[in-house]
């Protein structure tokens, strides 16, 4: 009777530690997004971070490119891109509209693409 006992208890342990790996649900995301200076990156980042889910986010001044950490779960690359878009800046995939981009400094213009 204990052997039995001691079986079903090592296998129902062993199938519940099976059942508890977790999934990554973790995603890298990287996009092109416009700005010029240390006041674009600032912005930038913010936006990204106000984004629910974003673990890490950092822009690279020269390369314009966007890399975050997000869960999916959360959040996608779409809601990343309308948040950043909303403080003024295009991204590959979602412009900003001209009223967002009108309130932007003066140094932080860029040339916009058509």
């Amino acid at each position: 009777m204990k052997n039995i006992l001691l079986i079903a208890l090592v296998a129902f342990l062993g199938f519940s530690a099976q059942a508890q790996t977790k999934k990554n649900k973790n995603l890298k995301y990287t996009t092109e997004v416009n700005g010029n200076c240390e006041q674009c990156k600032k912005r930038i980042e913010k936006a990204a971070f106000g984004v629910p889910g974003v673990k890490f986010a950092s822009w690279d001044i020269s390369s314009h490119e966007l890399t975050v950490i997000l869960n999916e779960e959360k959040s996608s690359p779409a809601d990343l891109n309308k948040a950043i878009a909303k403080v003024g800046h295009d991204t590959k995939e979602v412009k900003a509209t001209v009223a967002d981009y009108d309130n932007l400094h003066s140094c932080c213009k860029y040339v916009r693409e058509e």
